[in-house]
């Protein structure tokens, strides 16, 4: 079956769906996306999505295309025409098509909203969680908003090919001061040898992910300590366990950082149970 993609208010083959050369995403970065996972054919989190979308396109100052609820509508019908039950959904909305220039255009165009979903092998995913991967340090090269889900992605793509050039799964970046900020594309936390969990605190240097939102919320529950703050390299070489959380991944055990064992080098049961609990605190919808 081929897939079918939402461009700008046509539902269209995948191998028809079209943005124009002049669209400002394609040629500045100028747009922000979101990435939904896609559960038993309903949309997990997606009001804390939606909520993050407007938070990134106000500080872009790009207008919202339409209401949240119009949106819902386009998302859910995308994923059912793909007949996505485990996956994926992906949106982007650009600050619209006009003659190239850095400066904003004036008057503002039409924003452009394009939506794709996909199906996810979760099996192999699953086979993943079991093993563990591997990542590797890079130092953090990124523009210093990065709390803006924005597609200028350039950074976090070389970062991940240079861990899979390494042998590795994916990367974590660490600032000048020598603190890990996150992953090429997820949350990072590790369990320090006294019992804490610890992920960076939400600042300008990390992207405020939803998973890490809801494991947060899974972590109080459970009445387990948490730490919002920067943790080091050499923190994360000497933690119990060490692990990422993203709406691709859930979360997904690490057991290798720079070719250091972190632990017994197996996925540690912290990790394990908060990846196996996980959807009893997401919102389906």
């Amino acid at each position: 079956m081929s897939r079918i993609a939402y461009v700008n208010g046509r539902y269209l083959p995948m191998r028809d769906a079209k943005v124009h050369v002049e669209d400002r995403g394609y040629q500045f970065a100028d747009a922000v996306y979101e990435v939904c996972e896609v559960r038993g054919g309903r949309l997990i989190d997606e009001r804390r999505h939606l909520e993050r979308l407007k938070r990134s396109l106000g500080e872009l100052r790009i207008r919202m295309p339409m209401s949240a609820a119009a949106l819902d509508v386009i998302l859910r019908e995308v994923v059912t025409r793909n007949r996505v039950g485990d996956g994926l959904v992906y949106l982007q909305i650009s600050r619209g098509v006009a003659r190239r220039d850095h400066a904003f255009p004036s008057p503002q165009p039409e924003p452009v909203l394009v939506v794709t979903a996909r199906t996810t092998n979760m099996r192999r995913n699953e086979a993943l969680a079991e093993k563990g991967i591997a990542v590797v340090s890079v130092p953090d090269n990124r523009w210093a908003r990065v709390d803006i889900k924005s597609v200028g992605l350039l950074p976090n793509v070389l970062a991940r090919q240079a861990a899979i050039d390494q042998g590795a799964r994916d990367a974590w970046f660490v600032d000048a001061a020598g603190a890990v900020t996150e992953a090429s594309s997820a949350n990072a936390w590790i369990l320090t040898p006294g019992g804490a969990l610890v992920t960076r605190h939400a600042d300008h240097a990390i992207l405020r992910g939803i998973m890490r939102s809801v494991v947060l919320d899974a972590i109080k529950a459970q009445k387990l300590t948490v730490e919002e703050r920067a943790f080091t390299l050499q923190e994360a070489y000497a933690a119990r366990e060490a692990f990422i959380t993203s709406a691709t991944q859930i979360v997904m055990p690490v057991v290798q950082i720079d070719g250091r064992v972190i632990g017994d080098g197996k996925p540690g049961p912290v990790a394990t149970a908060l990846r196996r609990e996980f959807h009893r605190y997401a919102e389906a919808g």
